[in-house]
């Protein structure tokens, strides 16, 4: 068993009857509870919310996210999607409260990306977006919806925005990437082999690397030069990538107000073509 779960049995004889509510839980559903947030665990475990901070606190961890982090961390390599399925079925109900549940869960996702997001680190984010050459975007399977989302909207802003896939079909685009350039690297667990490979490689070509993944355990960290962390956890079969995606609109935007004069002349030029060519639909008088 891993060592968190090794440190959760080991102090169970000096916990209070609350916790050792939590631990037992804990250690009977290690498969279920990494995607719980704290409200969902303390339902769970029949205690308050405030008693599962202060146990993750108890068992030496900075908060409840970093306990998660390891629990999370001992799973993800062995957690299928049909087995997240199994436990979306014993969490979630099949009654009206358990739709507004998945909605309940995406709000605290979002809470605790506000509550963790490294300020500083974002800022120098921005930074280094406004001074790149290039920029790369590398994002595969369920991740590639929010790389296709930031390049979209980045590349309404800068020259050179391009997104990368897999190695097979990114080869002749990353021989030129340099010191010069930006590579954005998206990732949740369970972490793609090829999202790896080639932030690693970017890094290995001294270009600015800025991971966007769910906690510091990720495979992604040791290669990035900026790293931002979003929540994405859910008892379920799907990545919940709300937060993940509010972090990039705050990213966007940021970019967007540094670039304003800039982008404003882009925006009436693309609207001017958008006109021309009658993209959108108009309501009929």
């Amino acid at each position: 068993m891993p060592n968190v779960y090794h440190n959760i049995a080991g102090k169970m004889d000096q916990m209070s009857k609350s916790q050792v509510k939590i631990a037992k839980y804990i250690l009977e559903h290690p498969n279920t509870v990494p995607f719980l947030t704290v409200e969902k665990l303390a339902k769970m475990a029949n205690v308050s919310d405030a008693t599962v901070v202060r146990f993750a606190t108890y068992l030496g961890y900075s908060g409840y996210p970093e306990l998660q982090q390891y629990m999370q961390d001992s799973v993800q390599q062995q957690l299928t999607t049909t087995e997240r399925l199994k436990i979306s079925n014993q969490v979630y109900d099949q009654e009206e409260k358990g739709v507004y549940e998945i909605f309940q869960d995406d709000i605290a996702n979002i809470k605790s990306t506000m509550e963790k997001l490294d300020v500083d680190a974002f800022h120098k984010a921005v930074e280094h977006l406004l001074k790149a050459k290039r920029v790369y975007i590398i994002a595969n399977r369920s991740a590639m919806s929010l790389g296709v989302f930031l390049q979209y909207y980045l590349h309404m802003i800068l020259d050179n925005v391009e997104l990368l896939q897999s190695i097979e079909t990114s080869s002749e685009q990353i021989y030129k990437i340099n010191k010069d350039d930006v590579v954005i690297g998206i990732s949740f667990a369970r972490y793609t082999k090829s999202t790896i490979r080639l932030f690693s490689y970017s890094k290995a070509k001294n270009a600015t690397t800025i991971a966007i993944t769910d906690n510091l355990l990720s495979p992604l960290i040791p290669h990035a030069d900026i790293s931002l962390t979003a929540s994405s956890q859910m008892p379920t079969f799907i990545d919940s990538f709300v937060a993940p995606l509010s972090l990039i609109n705050a990213l966007i935007t940021f970019v967007g107000k540094e670039k304003q004069e800039v982008f404003y002349e882009r925006l009436e030029i693309l609207e001017n073509i958008w006109s021309h060519f009658d993209i959108f639909h108009t309501k009929q008088k």
